[in-house]
């Protein structure tokens, strides 16, 4: 897969981006598992299928009210270039914490409790790249197919996955230092403009992180049941044929 053409990130934006991503990873494991818990409690009848469609909106509507919120502040009268980008390192930093929230808590549901550091920033790093992310976990970890994130995060020696930051660290740093620094200048526009581009700009990265997690992990355990369930011929057929489980009610 070709790599995105970018030019190398400025070094205070390599130190930016990279405090954003320590902090992220911090999150105290009570705050995942109360994320968690929530959202179960909201939907006991709907499995842990239901839970994991919970966290992707719970996801995607925090980092794009958080990217368009930044960009109206940026795009308002009187604000200049500076506060522009101090307002976007904010939400910049806000969203790498939702998506490690995000993908930890996936993480969670599936049984998987990440607390080592190390293997916090090999996932986060891998779910934020996309393709790239988990190629390069892939073949570290001389496997193939989807659903990789429960051996990263549990099966693959610290050897391993202190190479795979070796090589995700500088790439993302790289992607995401450039993709901030040219949404900032769309966020000095006009104020309505601004608020589009970063909230537009949010959730098309943040589709990008929930493809990366439902890859890294699958369908979680009851609907993996229920799809085994579907297979058997002596077992009556779904009651909504066609209806894969990526497009399941929630």
């Amino acid at each position: 897969m070709e790599e995105e053409c970018v030019p190398p990130a400025t070094g205070g934006v390599v130190r930016l981006v990279t405090a954003a991503l320590d902090k992220a990873i911090g999150l105290p494991a009570d705050t995942i598992a109360r994320n968690v818990d929530r959202l179960r409690r909201r939907h006991t009848s709907g499995g842990d299928r239901h839970v994991v469609r919970a966290l992707e909106r719970q996801y995607l509507a925090t980092v794009t009210s958080t990217g368009a919120g930044a960009g109206a502040s940026a795009a308002a009268p009187g604000v200049g270039t500076g506060v522009a980008l101090a307002l976007t390192v904010g939400e910049f930093a806000t969203f790498t914490a939702a998506s490690a929230l995000y993908a930890l808590s996936v993480a969670h549901v599936h049984g998987v409790r990440v607390d080592d550091l190390e293997r916090r920033r090999s996932l986060v790093l891998a779910v934020m790249l996309g393709d790239v992310g988990a190629e390069t976990v892939q073949k570290a970890a001389r496997t193939s197919g989807a659903y990789w994130g429960r051996r990263l995060t549990k099966a693959l020696p610290m050897e391993t996955v202190n190479r795979i930051n070796g090589v995700l660290g500088p790439r993302f740093v790289t992607k995401y230092g450039t993709k901030q620094g040219v949404i900032v200048v769309g966020r000095v526009l006009p104020f309505g403009i601004g608020a589009l581009i970063g909230g537009s700009a949010n959730m098309a990265i943040g589709y990008g992180v929930v493809r990366a997690v439902r890859s890294a992990f699958g369908p979680t355990p009851d609907q993996a049941t229920s799809q085994a369930v579907r297979r058997d011929p002596g077992v009556a057929d779904d009651p909504v044929p066609g209806r894969g489980p990526e497009e399941e009610e929630t």
